[in-house]
């Protein structure tokens, strides 16, 4: 009798999925693919220098001023990685071109100003943070040990060991000038870095550090309407949503569920964050024009993600929708490849000025993400490769869990240094001796 019971919970189960699947897949009306290629392209026809795959503030460093740029670096090179996950199956030769600069990027150090040890080190605590991020998902697309051994060295020689504790908690400080104090803009993408880590290597010494970083930052800086900070930033809003997201699935504790959902959220629906339905002009300094193409690869991973409150997935792809919508809508087509990206979406771009970096790779951060989440919805699975549910979360492949169903490394089934034991790999369970 249990076995019919169970039987019928799978079906139930795996019924509301599709159901719910069906609907939001429903949602998409457009093709994004080419959309996103134009955008990319203008990315790095206009502002990479190809020799060292490094981006310019302006179209080929007209004001030469892209001398400190560098943590924006980071989320530049973001949105070729996600065109090269589009493409590797489909056009080699575009995914060969972007692994190219991809790599030419890593060799040249992001356009670090500074170096230390790994070459990505800097003054701003930060800024190793966004770039020890974009090594992780380097090493996620391309496979390639160094760049997450990179970022390995980054986070425990130069990030972690500025770390302070008081009071207050731990917490980092935003860089090295005395006195210099923490803030949302470390502490989540530091957060977030440690719980990859985690999920990387297995070591529980980055879970800890990632949730002492949570608790301080829901301790001291968030606000209980769901601002991370004070203002209301996109970027900050959307890494520590991230990170709870992340430790949810690590954990399974349902406060960080809650709080991805509640961060992530408000950049779409507050007023702080948001102009007439669309994500606001949040600047036009090249900090200020690259913060929604921080949030945006955080938000379409929260709409991906099953596990997640569907209501709150629809209503996100819903508005991730509209601003790419009408973000094309404005572009000028007929100055394609110099078509650029406005600061706010609702507007055209004003060519009486010059071009920012920031505003283009957030443009084309939302295009290559809202491509990425339409492919993710409206692919059908391959339903020979149901499996009885192990826990509360999406299967990954080529991932490790525990018994239990915990998540203890994602993108590798490397079992070097994981404590013996069972775990479970591709659905087989594997013996650590």
């Amino acid at each position: 009798m249990r076995r019919v019971l169970l039987l019928i919970y799978i079906i139930a189960c795996a019924t509301n999925a599709h159901a719910y699947s069906s609907a939001l897949a429903a949602l998409v009306k457009n093709d994004y693919t080419t959309k996103a290629d134009s955008l990319t392209n203008v990315l790095i026809e206009q502002f990479m220098n190809k020799t060292k795959g490094t981006f310019y503030s302006t179209p080929h460093d007209v004001e030469h001023s892209s001398t400190y740029i560098y943590w924006q670096q980071a989320h530049a090179i973001d949105v070729l990685i996600y065109g090269y996950e589009r493409h590797k199956g489909d056009d080699t030769g575009l995914a060969t071109k972007y692994r190219t600069y991809m790599q030419r990027w890593y060799t040249n150090k992001a356009n670090n100003y500074s170096g230390g040890a790994t070459g990505f080190e800097n003054p701003y605590t930060d800024d190793m943070c966004w770039i020890c991020l974009s090594l992780l998902r380097l090493n996620e697309a391309l496979g390639v040990k160094t760049y997450a051994t990179t970022a390995k060295r980054l986070f425990d020689n130069a990030i972690i060991k500025r770390a302070k504790e008081d009071e207050r908690g731990f917490w980092l400080p935003w860089n090295t000038d005395e006195g210099s104090g923490p803030n949302a803009c470390t502490e989540a993408p530091a957060c977030l870095a440690a719980a990859k880590l985690f999920l990387l290597y297995g070591d529980s010494t980055y879970l800890t550090y990632a949730e002492k970083l949570y608790n301080f930052t829901v301790k001291n800086i968030c606000k209980s309407d769901g601002r991370v900070e004070e203002p209301p930033l996109t970027y900050t809003q959307g890494t520590f949503g991230e990170a709870c997201r992340q430790l949810y699935h690590i954990t399974g504790r349902s406060t960080y569920r809650l709080n991805a959902t509640t961060y992530i959220n408000y950049a779409f629906t507050s007023g702080r964050c948001t102009s007439n339905g669309l994500l606001r002009h949040e600047g036009t300094s090249m900090d200020q024009s690259l913060f929604k193409a921080v949030l945006i690869p955080y938000a379409v991973n929260f709409c991906l993600d099953e596990s997640m409150t569907f209501s709150t997935r629809r209503s996100l792809i819903v508005a991730i929708l509209k601003n790419a919508d009408v973000l094309w809508k404005n572009l000028d087509k007929d100055s394609y490849p110099a078509m650029f990206c406005p600061y706010y979406w609702g507007d055209a771009y004003d060519s009486s000025k010059t071009a920012s970096m920031g505003a283009m790779a957030s443009g084309a951060s939302l295009m290559e993400n809202v491509a990425r989440m339409c492919i993710g919805l409206t692919t059908k699975p391959d339903e020979s490769d149901i499996q009885v549910p192990m826990m509360p979360t999406r299967a990954q492949n080529n991932s490790i869990y525990t018994l239990g169903g915990r998540l203890v490394r994602s993108h590798t089934t490397d079992t070097e240094g994981l404590p013996a034991g069972i775990y479970i790999i591709n659905n087989k369970k594997v013996v650590v001796h």
